[in-house]
C-alpha cells in the first residue's frame, strides 16, 4: 500500500514543466516560445510563466537578442554530474591527465548526447588551444575527430538527423557530401582514429580514439586539441599512439576484449 501512495501522489506542477525541459532536449536547439509550447503540449501563456521561473533557477536560459530559450546552466551542470557518474568516466579521468602530459596537448574527454558529443572532461596542457571549448561544449559530429567516431560506430539511426542537419548547414560551402561523409567514417572505422585539421576552428587540429564498453559499443571517445603547427597528427605518430593506448587502457578496464594484440 505504501508503495502505491508514493507512486500515486507527487507535485503536478513540476511534472507539467518537465515537459518543456524534455521538449528542449529532444529538439535539441534553442526555440522560440510558441514553438516550444507546441512541442511540450501547452498554451504559450502558461508554458511562459513556468519559463519564467525556469529561467530564474538557471534550468534554462533565454537568448536576449532573440528572446529563444534553450537549456540553462543549471540544467547542464546536473547532466554532467550524472555523466560523471558512470563508470566510463571516472575510469577515463584518472588516465586523462597522463594523456595531457604524455603529449603536451589539451585532452579531452566527450560522451555521446541527444544533440551530439559532449565534453566532460577537459585537461589543459601548458599551451593552451585558443577555442570556444570547455566543459558541457556540444561538438559537431562531421567537423570534428570525436564526432566522426562518434558517427562511425554508433548506429546510424542515432546519428542520421544529426549530419543531415550539419550538412544542410555547410552546404552553401560545398563539403561534406554524401560520398566524402561515407568516406570519412569508413577512415575512422578502418583506423579506430580520427583527425581534423582546421575543419571546426582554423589553425586548430584534433586526433581522437573511441573507447569501447563489455559489449564492444562505443562508450566515450578521448582525444588531444592542439595548434596545427605544434601537434603531431600522423596516424603513426606519438600523439596517436598515446590516444589510442589511453583509449586501449580505458576500454580494457571497462571490460572490452581488444582483439589482435
Amino acid at each position: 500500500m505504501a508503495a502505491k501512495l508514493k507512486q500515486r501522489f507527487g507535485i503536478q506542477s513540476i511534472e507539467v514543466g518537465a515537459r518543456l525541459l524534455t521538449a528542449l532536449t529532444t529538439a535539441g536547439r534553442p526555440m522560440p516560445l510558441r514553438e516550444l509550447a507546441r512541442l511540450a503540449g501547452m498554451h504559450p501563456g502558461k508554458a511562459h510563466r513556468y519559463l519564467v521561473s525556469y529561467v530564474r533557477t538557471g534550468f534554462i536560459a533565454q537568448d536576449r537578442h532573440n528572446g529563444q530559450y534553450g537549456i540553462g546552466p543549471s540544467a547542464i551542470a546536473l547532466g554532467l554530474a550524472g555523466l560523471r557518474s558512470t563508470d566510463v568516466v571516472r575510469i577515463a579521468s584518472e588516465l586523462l591527465p597522463d594523456l595531457r602530459d604524455a603529449t603536451d596537448e589539451t585532452a579531452l574527454l566527450a560522451l555521446w548526447g541527444s544533440g551530439g558529443p559532449v565534453v566532460v572532461r577537459l585537461e589543459e596542457s601548458a599551451r593552451p588551444v585558443f577555442m570556444n571549448i570547455r566543459v558541457g561544449s556540444v561538438l559537431p559530429v562531421l567537423r570534428t575527430a570525436t564526432g566522426r567516431l562518434f558517427a562511425a560506430f554508433l548506429p546510424p539511426e542515432e546519428t542520421r538527423s544529426l549530419i543531415a542537419a550539419e550538412r544542410r548547414a555547410l552546404k552553401a560551402q560545398g563539403s561534406y557530401g554524401a560520398r566524402q561523409v561515407a568516406k570519412l567514417l569508413g577512415d575512422a572505422r578502418r583506423r579506430s582514429v580520427a583527425r581534423v585539421a582546421g575543419d571546426l576552428v582554423p589553425g586548430v587540429a584534433a586526433m581522437a580514439a573511441p573507447i569501447f564498453d563489455h559489449k564492444g559499443r562505443i562508450a566515450a571517445v578521448v582525444g588531444t586539441l592542439g595548434r596545427i603547427e605544434e601537434m603531431d597528427t600522423s596516424f603513426s605518430g606519438r600523439v596517436a599512439l598515446a590516444i589510442r593506448r589511453c583509449a586501449a587502457e580505458v576500454s580494457r578496464r571497462l571490460g572490452h576484449a581488444v582483439s589482435g594484440g
